[in-house]
């Protein structure tokens, strides 16, 4: 199979997609242009802060992409490419697009709160209760997962001292840290015009870039590493949004458009042939096409952590509400197209499972096509292993920025001391890195799983709230059910499963079935709370929608 065709196809459908449906959606909705936003309204200057939409798309697409459009369709493709690219498409268009759209301009109908507060005016505050700690779990295996697919991009193995992929992303990679920094005092400080300061910014981006490949000096372990991001993510958490986790996005965004490009200029030269087979069976390895498939590929069709980003950070930085289309549901598109590349490049590869971890292949074949213009390979690996490591580090930062957010909700409702204490910004973010931190031990490989069932059915859950919000202000659902009810049937066999795998393996790993029946539980009361508000109404209950209109 031609894989020029099945990029070109995936660019079409999307392009016409983004139009019609989200237009639709727009219409739907009720997208007022005239109507301020929560970034002017609650202006903090710390987290609402109102941003041009070109910076925020960035952050936002930076934020949502993270590792899982690249990682989910390589691990997915061992059923075949056609399945796991059917479900691309389809997904990226009516559910994640759907789920990410929403949860945005829901939650900016909310005073840009979270989708757990937004439940809590619609369905309940045991509902919102329930959510918080399901969705600050689901963050938890995120940050962990993450951490550990930086840490090991970044490694450097002593015994293959000619191998400096690692350090030369690694040292780029910090750089980028302190550049962010300084694009961000000067935008917001120092009045430097936007424009300028992001032509000086992506051009010192790629500098970091030289530097890291000619200079890689940071030759550190994995251990070393996983400090190091630990310390990362605590300062990014507190910090002002302006000052680091928001540039950095922003100017990270130029590096991954910049390697979508490659990719796709690359297959356009190139032309690669599929070699992989289109389809390899129902079940294979001994999992089945469903639900692992959904769950497998996660960010590249849905993720629940789409709606934690556009209701947790973005939602409080978006100018006017005209931009939560381009941002909320065409964000999920670009993913979808990252998601096709990154599965073009395992189904080129003949060899591609020798090459080990996802990022591995995946900048084995990426590299390859970007050759094709003039780019060497070697260099080319290390770019987009630049760019990988720099997809899961934004969705990293961000990550934990809002699981300090949940944990702080978790505590609002109560005592003074306790609220005082647990809702500090230090306390939340060391609590919710330490308990990461815990999890560290067992590896990307065996937490993804129970990443991929529980962030999946966070998805359900946040469709749950925006149909739920939806419904009480009179507009129509039937774009939210049909996904939301899919989306559930996925993840609950999905994580009964799970449960099972864990127990019943050579080596049984209880925590993470512990963690699975948990989640399980959660999900459940919530589904039964959310139900019962959807078919019985309750007097004396408003969402903000119908208090402001």
């Amino acid at each position: 199979m031609n894989s020029l065709l099945l990029l070109v196809l995936a660019v079409v459908i999307f392009g016409v997609a983004y139009i019609v449906y989200g237009g639709w959606l727009v219409k739907k909705w009720g997208i007022d242009v005239n109507r301020e936003t929560p970034a002017k309204t609650k202006f903090d200057n710390v987290d609402y802060v109102p941003t041009d939409a070109k910076v925020l798309v960035g952050h936002h697409f930076s934020s949502i992409a993270g590792a899982g459009p690249i990682t989910g369709p390589i691990l997915a493709a061992v059923f075949g490419w056609l399945p796991v690219y059917l479900w691309i498409i389809i997904g990226s268009i009516f559910i994640g697009g759907v789920h990410d759209f929403g949860a945005l301009f829901a939650s900016i109908r909310h005073d840009g709160k979270s989708i757990g507060e937004i439940i809590k005016i619609n369905i309940g505050k045991r509902g919102k209760i329930l959510f918080n700690i399901f969705a600050y779990a689901t963050l938890i295996l995120v940050v962990a997962a993450f951490t550990d697919i930086c840490a090991t991009t970044f490694a450097f193995d002593a015994t293959q001292a000619d191998k400096l992929t690692g350090a030369q992303s690694g040292t780029a990679s910090i750089l980028f840290i302190f550049l962010a920094v300084f694009f961000g005092v000067a935008v917001y400080r120092k009045n430097v015009p936007i424009s300028i300061a992001t032509v000086a910014g992506v051009t010192l981006l790629f500098l970091c870039i030289l530097i890291g490949y000619y200079f890689p000096i940071l030759k550190l372990s994995k251990g070393m590493w996983n400090v190091i991001l630990i310390i990362y993510i605590a300062a990014a958490s507190i910090l002002p949004v302006w000052i680091l986790l928001q540039p950095r996005d922003y100017l990270c965004s130029f590096l991954l458009y910049a390697m979508l490009a490659g990719g796709v200029i690359g297959v356009i030269l190139y032309r690669p042939h599929l070699v992989t087979s289109a389809y390899n069976g129902f079940t294979v390895g001994g999992q089945t096409l469903f639900p692992f498939l959904f769950v497998t590929v996660a960010c590249g069709a849905i993720s629940g952590f789409h709606s934690l980003v556009s209701s947790g950070t973005t939602a409080k930085q978006i100018k006017n509400e005209k931009d939560a289309q381009l941002i909320g549901y065409g964000s999920m598109l670009i993913e979808g197209i990252v998601a096709v590349i990154a599965l073009i490049t395992f189904g080129y590869i003949s060899n591609a499972s020798e090459l080990g971890a996802p990022a591995a292949i995946f900048a084995a074949g990426l590299a390859q096509f970007m050759n094709q213009f003039g780019l060497p390979v070697n260099v080319g690996v290390v770019f987009v292993t630049l760019s990988f490591s720099a997809f899961a580090l934004t969705s990293l930062d961000t990550a934990t920025r809002i699981g300090r957010y949940l944990f702080q909700e978790i505590f609002e409702d109560s005592n003074e001391r306790v609220r005082k204490f647990f809702g500090n910004s230090v306390v939340a973010t060391v609590i919710t890195v330490a308990l990461a931190s815990i999890l560290l031990g067992f590896g990307y490989k065996n937490i993804w799983p129970i990443f991929g069932a529980s962030n999946q059915l966070l998805g359900s859950l946040a469709l749950l709230a925006i149909t739920a919000w939806l419904a009480k202000s009179n507009k129509q659902t039937l774009m939210t059910v049909i996904p939301m009810v899919f989306m559930f049937c996925v993840t609950i066999v999905a994580l009964i499963l799970v449960v099972k795998n864990n127990i019943l393996a050579e080596k049984p790993n209880y925590l993470l079935a512990i963690i699975a029946v948990i989640l399980f539980v959660l999900a459940i009361l919530i589904v039964i709370e959310g139900i019962s508000k959807l078919f019985k109404k309750e007097k004396g209950i408003e969402s903000v929608e119908q208090v402001t209109e």
